[in-house]
């Protein structure tokens, strides 16, 4: 069987898992602890899994090919494999101009707002840069308010019910997992309607729902 390492607070991994569940792909999830014992990503057996120190990891085994298992990582990379793999309940439209809208979409949460709030950039922030935890937080804050100040915009003219037309895309997957960490770090997201109405619409459906932290077996 396939194998997820994820956390549940882990944006990245929550894309994925959203994707699995769309897609009803069953695979063994296996939790790496973000933070404790400083954090088990550190440790040398994951290392030798993903030497970035960073989840998700994607463990693809197939027992017909009797050869080592493959390892995928990064999130984004991850969701195209399985887009292509497992090709019902498409994360992408059909035409290559749609596609490329989708994916830019998804690349301004998944490049440009989510690096910038990555743990260990917190994590660096306050440790090595004695940063407190008000300018930490308007560090966070002031990102993911440029990002979906934006976002918000691009939105107008391209979402329906979701952020591409109606139909669930990469570029959901993406957005939610992110409002999810506004949300705990106080960003006021009233001033983004389109980001809060297809934010609602996405966690209505079973596929997103299971796929939220709390929901997650290694939920603290």
């Amino acid at each position: 069987m396939n194998k997820l390492y994820g956390y549940w607070r882990s944006s990245a991994a929550y894309r994925v898992r959203i994707a699995l569940n769309l897609k009803n792909i069953t695979v063994e999830q296996l939790s790496v602890h973000l933070v404790r014992e400083g954090g088990e990503q550190h440790k040398a057996a994951y290392l030798a899994l993903n030497p970035q120190a960073l989840v998700p990891s994607f463990v693809i085994h197939d027992e017909n090919r009797g050869s080592e298992d493959e390892v995928l990582t990064q999130s984004m990379a991850i969701l195209e494999y399985l887009d292509e793999v497992y090709p019902h309940q498409p994360l992408l439209p059909s035409s290559s101009l749609a596609r490329a809208k989708v994916r830019a979409m998804a690349m301004s949460i998944a490049c440009d707002i989510h690096p910038l709030n990555n743990l260990r950039v917190l994590q660096y922030l306050t440790d090595e840069l004695s940063v407190n935890d008000e300018e930490k937080s308007r560090w966070y804050q002031h990102w993911v308010a440029q990002g979906f100040t934006a976002l918000e915009a691009q939105l107008t003219h391209t979402s329906g019910q979701y952020c591409f037309g109606n139909n669930v895309s990469m570029a959901d997957l993406c957005l939610v997992p992110q409002v999810y960490n506004a949300q705990r770090f106080g960003v006021d997201l009233s001033l983004y309607p389109n980001i809060q109405r297809i934010n609602a619409a996405c966690l209505a459906l079973e596929a997103f729902n299971l796929a939220t932290p709390e929901n997650q077996a290694d939920a603290i």
